[in-house]
């Protein structure tokens, strides 16, 4: 059997966390496979060490928008078979929202969601937006292909996602509109991986750093690793690593073990 770990983080802006020691967290935790977002760079912004840290292959997806605002890369120690940069849908692809690679025995999806806080229309977006991307998905689990997405989904799915659930119940980020598609997601035959291992309160990835809630805990578990069922036996592991710090979001994780 061969053991891979997976990490996922939304670091809110790369150049600032590479200033936060960012560099010494990959060589400590040394991710097989790490999925970023927000990275708010494009590569030809970056510094050599951080565009191509030893013993990575790096890829790196940018909005078109907007310089500095979205974004999302890959690290990957195992060469990927292919990289896709988004999923084919225009509006969404130019905000440098997904990438795509494939490792053969399955598909890893770094996925920054949209937000829909701003507006009536951004919500709208973020609504058109997972609705085409679970099609997406579905279509590439009908080939056969199985699917690990991850990311910052930008919604708790449960009261017990947030340390809050009352008091932002008409607040996006928790509005029962985002919620059920999540639940469609899941009836749909996607795990999700962290609930399958741990049921704890408490346990979240974002925090408000404007009122000092990551001191208080008082926070979201906005970013997750869904796998499609079948793929869920090679699941060993999935973790928040809320002690590690350099951004308003902390990494998550998934290990796998697969058949050599």
């Amino acid at each position: 059997m061969k053991a891979l770990s997976l990490y996922s983080w939304n670091v809110n802006g790369i150049r600032a966390s590479h200033k936060k020691g960012f560099l010494d967290w990959l060589d400590k935790a040394s991710p097989d496979i790490l999925c970023l977002q927000e990275t708010k760079a494009e590569a030809d912004q970056l510094p050599n060490d951080l565009r191509n840290p030893p013993g990575y292959h790096s890829y790196f997806f940018s909005s078109q928008t907007r310089r500095g605002y979205s974004g999302v890369a890959i690290y990957s120690k195992l060469k990927p078979h292919s990289i896709t940069y988004g999923f084919g849908i225009p509006q969404f692809d130019q905000e440098g929202r997904t990438i795509i690679a494939d490792y053969g025995d399955f598909l890893v999806l770094g996925v920054y969601f949209p937000n829909g806080q701003g507006s009536l229309e951004r919500l709208d977006y973020k609504m058109q937006f997972y609705n085409a991307f679970l099609i997406h998905i579905e279509k590439l689990h009908a080939k056969g292909r199985h699917i690990i997405v991850c990311g910052d989904f930008n919604t708790a799915h449960k009261e017990i996602d947030l340390a809050r659930p009352k008091a932002n119940e008409t607040i996006s980020g928790f509005l029962p509109i985002e919620r059920n598609w999540i639940d469609q997601l899941i009836s749909s035959g996607y795990r999700d991986t962290f609930r399958s291992f741990n049921q704890a309160e408490a346990e979240y990835t974002w925090w408000n750093m404007r009122s000092f809630a990551r001191e208080r805990n008082v926070g979201w578990r906005l970013d997750y690793f869904f796998v499609n069922e079948e793929f869920m036996p090679n699941v060993t592991n999935a973790s928040i690593h809320q002690n590690i710090f350099g951004s308003d979001h902390c990494p998550i994780s998934l290990d796998i073990s697969l058949k050599t």
